[in-house]
């Protein structure tokens, strides 16, 4: 049984980062290139974001007793082995893995066009990891 009430929290504190970034979506390149400021709060609160849909995956894969994952985007890979996502959710939320690896790990400088992709394409992503784990508390507990 999965420790609902632990993924609900989790996925309470997801929602109020993605408000908080939703005051960032709109960013020009050149603006963001040029703040310092907005660059940490942005790059610090993705990571917060990335880092709470691994929880989220970890408590699911720690509680149904699923295969341990060997690394951050490999958690992601276990939740689709399980039909927690589906592929496509899979393979972008493997690249916000691996981008939360370069914001942490700094082992290269963060691509700027990078961010500003994932803050205009890509924050949906959150809402449907989101949906998918939802829907299979729903289904499964």
């Amino acid at each position: 049984m999965v420790d609902s009430a632990l993924v609900l929290r989790k996925i309470s504190e997801l929602e109020v980062y993605q408000k908080q970034m939703k005051e960032f979506s709109d960013i020009a390149l050149e603006a963001y290139k040029a703040n310092w400021k907005t660059q940490r709060i942005v790059e610090r609160t993705l990571q917060m974001m990335i880092e709470t849909c691994v929880d989220i995956a970890n408590r699911i894969v720690s509680d149904r007793g699923m295969r341990s994952p060997t690394s951050y985007a490999d958690t992601f890979k276990v939740l689709f082995e399980n039909n927690v996502i589906d592929s496509g959710l899979l393979i972008i939320m493997g690249k916000m893995a691996k981008f939360r690896n370069v914001v942490v790990h700094q082992y290269e400088e963060v691509d700027s066009e990078i961010v500003i992709i994932i803050l205009k394409k890509h924050l949906g992503v959150f809402d449907r990891f989101k949906d998918a784990v939802l829907t299979y508390l729903k289904n499964f507990s």
